[in-house]
């Protein structure tokens, strides 16, 4: 059975291979520019992620949010600092932004069983 995790991932990869695949200079740019913004720098790979899930959060944008979820999952953040970021992007978004934060919630619950297979 496929789960949320590998299913978002999937789609992502897929769309991202057709998107790329178009050969477009922009676009790639865009992409290019997205995966360096998140490398190592003066800000710590951590701290990035973060913040890309506070403002993923904020846009509302759920696909944004369980990227960042994932990739801090990845990077070892703890669940209580993910909350702790989470309870910051909703302060910041207002009650518009709570159906967001119920599905990161639950994203992060689907990272943490993924993880336990």
């Amino acid at each position: 059975m496929i789960n949320k995790v590998d299913e978002f991932n999937a789609y992502r990869q897929q769309m991202n291979d057709k998107i790329l695949g178009e050969n477009n200079k922009v676009l790639k740019r865009i992409f290019n520019l997205d995966t360096n913004a998140f490398s190592e720098g003066a800000v710590d790979k951590k701290t990035k992620e973060l913040l890309g899930l506070v403002a993923s959060l904020v846009l509302r944008c759920d696909d944004c949010v369980k990227y960042h979820l994932e990739s801090s999952f990845k990077e070892g953040l703890s669940r209580e600092q993910v909350m702790e970021t989470l309870s910051i992007g909703t302060l910041i978004g207002g009650t518009i932004v709570i159906p967001h934060l119920r599905r990161a919630h639950e994203y992060w619950e689907a990272l943490e069983t993924a993880h336990q297979e």
